[in-house]
């Protein structure tokens, strides 16, 4: 597998973000290594939190939500997926497979870093990927947030604005990240944020990993990724694991998700659970901070 590494120097001046980088080489299921980056907040000790982000953004998603989190004693955990932000990007698209990003998740998460009774904040295709980590590996987490995203099965249709969104990437002769990350947030990104949101990307043969990802999502009910997903709901809801909803008002691809998850979850009666109210689909970037106080106070109210 080839892969293509974003240069350092794409990433200097990022507005609001001067978390440093870290960096671990995770093995690729099918031979080699890929380096994964990821950073990281609060005290060493604190319990963990877990931020993943979707497509096409990265951990710089979180920028407003890690300093809250740390200052509410939380270890903050924020990687770049595998084809984002500063880890590698294979190059071909035929490259990626929801399986290989789960696989290589689990790898940095738990074979590298070790992480344990970890709070999940999914969002977009941290949901995607972390729900079926806490389905597989329950031993590593104490709680869930879902925020404005799902774990689709194939078993029901995308909302037509989704495949809207799989058409208008498939079709792009270039692929705009900032613009995409845009259409999806309530306020306007400064032109500093929108650059932060190509940077990964200095050129079209980088981005084989935002041009996949709508394609790997499952869409009937005899794709690859099915079967395990399938598996993944019936472990989730036969589970106790404290499960909350922090979905945005302004998400038309994953409103329909929050009943579902509300409804099945055992973890997730009896909650009240927020709705981050003037947020789009990228409620990171809308309502950052909210979202951060939220999380911090689930996760004080389950560890009592």
């Amino acid at each position: 597998m080839r892969t293509l590494r974003t240069p350092d120097e794409r990433f200097a001046g990022l507005p609001g973000f001067p978390l440093p980088p870290r960096y671990a080489d995770v093995p690729d299921p099918d031979g080699g290594s890929l380096r994964v980056a990821w950073v990281a907040d609060g005290p060493a000790d604190g319990p963990v939190v877990l931020l993943l982000h979707g497509e096409p953004s990265w951990s710089f998603l979180y920028r407003t939500t890690i300093p809250v989190l740390a200052a509410a004693g939380l270890r903050v955990v924020a990687p770049d997926l595998v084809g984002f932000g500063r880890s590698d990007k294979p190059a071909e698209i035929g490259d990626h497979s929801y399986a290989r990003h789960v696989e290589w998740l689990r790898a940095l998460l738990f074979d590298v870093l070790d992480l344990r009774g970890v709070t999940l904040l999914g969002q977009d295709w941290g949901g995607l990927l972390g729900l079926r980590l806490a389905a597989e590996h329950p031993e590593r987490f104490a709680a869930v947030v879902a925020a404005n995203t799902g774990l689709p099965t194939g078993d029901r249709d995308m909302p037509e604005v989704w495949w809207q969104f799989r058409r208008a990437v498939e079709k792009a002769e270039r692929l705009d990240v900032g613009r995409l990350v845009q259409s999806g947030c309530r306020r306007t990104l400064t032109p500093q944020e929108r650059a932060a949101y190509d940077a990964p990307f200095p050129d079209e043969s980088f981005k084989a990993g935002p041009r996949a990802m709508p394609l790997l999502v499952p869409t009937r009910p005899d794709d690859p990724a099915t079967e395990a997903n399938r598996a993944a709901w019936a472990t989730l809801t036969h589970s106790d694991l404290p499960f909350l909803c922090a979905f945005s008002d302004g998400d038309p691809i994953t409103a329909a998700m929050e009943p579902v998850l509300r409804r099945s979850m055992p973890g997730a009666a009896g909650r009240t659970h927020p709705t981050i109210t003037g947020a789009g689909h990228f409620l990171q970037e809308d309502a950052g901070e909210e979202l951060g106080e939220v999380v911090a106070a689930f996760v004080r109210e389950v560890r009592r």
